[in-house]
């Protein structure tokens, strides 16, 4: 890798052959040296999932450019953990993922394989963002998100992240021309009230099918939920540490203690 330019791992969980993740590396491939590590086949819902009892695969494959294309037999946290292991042996300075095709915003983001790879990277120190477009059609059109994730890389690498700190950025699916901006928020309260269809294979054995309603309840104008159905990018800032600090001094008062 030359050093003079910024290293960025770019990855994703939609798969090697998604539209997205073509369209995030063309948008940030004169910004620095890019190496480009994503699964093998489609892993999403997958999370912070990684490969324990499997072995993995690591393969070079020929797209296009300059940059260096990898895929991997794993999940897409496994792609991030192979790359600065076993490609870069270094941090690099940028990690992005995306862009996903369906929306990470709210509740979504637990979920989300594409923000958990991006998630891996800021866990490693690394400034990291996941970007999804609001469209799940292989036919999207990327131009408005391209646009996006470019600015959003060239800012990171500008002016870095707070540690411990990754984005998770949704575009609306919109024109370029009709994004009103991009809007700092909150993630929703919101959450997917699901349901297993239930049927019958032609053994005549049950099996389920996932359905489910997006509920959100959260009328707050600072949230994702609210950008996005207003015209806005949200770019909301997520973090790893998942402990309830506000929750510390009411549980201290209930005298936890042997």
């Amino acid at each position: 890798m030359n050093k003079e330019r910024p290293v960025i791992l770019v990855t994703n969980d939609d798969g090697i052959t998604a539209p997205g993740l073509h369209a995030l590396v063309d948008a940030v491939k004169d910004l620095g040296q890019v190496l480009v590590v994503a699964p093998d086949s489609p892993q999403s819902g997958m999370g912070h999932a990684i490969t324990l009892n499997h072995l993995l695969r690591l393969d070079k494959v020929d797209v296009y450019g300059e940059h260096d294309w990898y895929q991997c037999s794993g999940t897409p946290v496994d792609c991030v953990k192979l790359a600065i292991d076993k490609l870069l042996h270094r941090k690099p300075d940028l990690c992005i993922s995306g862009i996903n095709h369906g929306s990470n915003s709210s509740i979504n983001v637990i979920y989300s394989g594409t923000m958990s790879a991006a998630m891996e990277g800021a866990i490693e120190g690394i400034p990291s963002a996941g970007f999804s477009l609001l469209n799940h059609s292989l036919d999207a059109d990327f131009s408005g998100a391209k646009v996006v994730a470019r600015k959003v890389a060239m800012n990171i690498l500008e002016y870095g992240l707070p540690s411990g700190c990754l984005l998770n950025v949704n575009i609306p699916d919109l024109p370029i021309a009709q994004l009103k901006g991009m809007k700092i928020c909150r993630q929703a309260m919101a959450k997917w009230k699901e349901e297993f269809d239930e049927r019958v294979d032609p053994m005549r054995r049950k099996y389920y099918w996932l359905t489910g309603k997006f509920i959100n309840n959260d009328k707050g104008e600072d949230t994702d939920e609210w950008a996005l159905g207003n015209g806005f990018v949200s770019v909301v800032p997520v973090q790893f540490d998942f402990t309830a600090h506000h929750a510390i001094p009411y549980l201290n008062e209930q005298r936890y203690e042997l």
